[in-house]
């Protein structure tokens, strides 16, 4: 006895060692992280300060034109943030119904063998490089609606949107069914029990337990299509103007973000800070969405024993 208690206590003595050495590995890798972000943050906050030295705030979010590489520079932001706004509702009518409907097909219909080759295969859908669906709504998506969309353009708002819908219909799928799919089964028995169809199971009781869940991917989903870059680059075009019309070639905030880190705009100048600007303008919005969606979620969060 005397002999495994010997043993024993050199073991203890080194998982201690390799678990404080983990827990200090994990720490800052996690305070890497936290300093990452809060550089980022400070870069986006100095040099945006930096530009509206020169340009005042009010141009910067009352003029309607966005010129800041021309000779006449003018800075609207509201022409970014409408050509942004433009490609992400398209994006979300895609996205939200069909990544609904495919969770509520997973979680409630699909049998469980089935269930586990479905949900991997969608998954794939989001390891796409979003550069292959830009060429892909550039390529294959305009030509076809141009057979049935008169007036559309070469570089449109209609097939960026519909293919960065296609791009999230992932993400709104997998979190969604997270949601749903924790749902306990004793709910759907208790409404079983009462006499209710399954299609009224799932509409006036899984999916109101599964709220917060489903509103959070949504507004993730959101945010996703409002920072999206690629595809809406080279489906969108980078042709700034106010205009809500899907069928001709606009800017969206990162497009412009892209346009101008090509390298052609001198460091320094005032039209390379302006991405500094438009890059601070996405910060705030993703910020807010994000907050919005924690509030939503520890607000109606439903919670069981």
């Amino acid at each position: 006895m005397t002999s495994n208690s010997n043993l024993w206590r050199p073991n203890r003595t080194l998982n201690k060692r390799v678990e404080a050495f983990v827990k200090g590995l994990f720490g800052l890798f996690a305070f890497i992280s936290v300093l990452t972000t809060i550089g980022i943050v400070l870069t986006l906050i100095f040099e945006t300060v930096a530009f509206f030295q020169e340009v005042p705030i009010w141009r910067f979010l009352t003029e309607t034109e966005w010129t800041p590489l021309f000779a006449n520079q003018q800075f609207g932001i509201i022409v970014l943030i409408s050509a942004t706004v433009l490609t992400s509702i398209i994006a979300l009518i895609v996205a939200l119904p069909f990544g609904l409907f495919a969770a509520i097909c997973l979680s409630e219909y699909a049998p469980r063998n089935v269930r586990k080759w479905l949900k991997p295969a969608l998954e794939v859908l989001a390891g796409v490089p979003t550069v292959v669906f830009g060429y892909f709504a550039l390529l294959a998506v305009t030509p076809f609606l141009r057979s049935f969309v008169p007036g559309l353009q070469g570089f449109n708002a209609l097939s960026a949107g519909l293919v960065l819908g296609v791009s999230i219909i992932p993400l709104v799928a997998s979190l969604s069914e997270d949601a749903i799919y924790a749902v306990p089964n004793s709910l759907r028995q208790g409404s079983y029990a009462v006499g209710a169809t399954k299609r009224e199971t799932i509409v006036s009781v899984v999916l109101p337990a599964a709220l917060s869940g489903i509103v959070a991917s949504f507004i993730l989903a959101i945010s996703r299509a409002i920072g999206e870059t690629m595809i809406v680059t080279i489906a969108a075009g980078q042709n700034p103007r106010l205009a809500f019309d899907p069928r001709v070639s606009i800017q969206t905030m990162t497009a412009f973000i892209v346009q101008v880190s090509k390298g052609d705009t001198p460091a320094g100048s005032l039209a390379y800070k302006t991405i500094f600007a438009v890059g601070m303008t996405l910060f705030l919005i993703t910020l807010a969405l994000n907050l919005v969606s924690y509030w939503f979620v520890r607000s109606f969060r439903e919670k069981y024993d």
